[in-house]
């Protein structure tokens, strides 16, 4: 999918030199790869507090019956 974007040249000299990318696009990409891992990273720590835990579960119990 080709997209046509006005971005920032020196934003974008700083990516592929400090990223070490041999090109513009592999900045881009590695930029949404880390901001999408991110926002998924920050929904999992929505859940904290969210999620029931029962301190009397022995996980070792469990698997012996597996």
């Amino acid at each position: 999918m080709a997209t046509n974007l006005q971005l920032d040249d020196k934003l974008i000299k700083q990516a592929v030199t400090l990223g070490g990318h041999h090109t513009k696009r592999a900045a881009v990409t590695q930029a949404l790869s880390d901001y999408i891992r991110n926002l998924q990273q920050e929904r999992i720590l929505d859940l904290f507090g969210k999620v029931d835990f029962a301190p009397e579960y022995d996980h070792k119990r469990q698997r012996a019956k597996a």
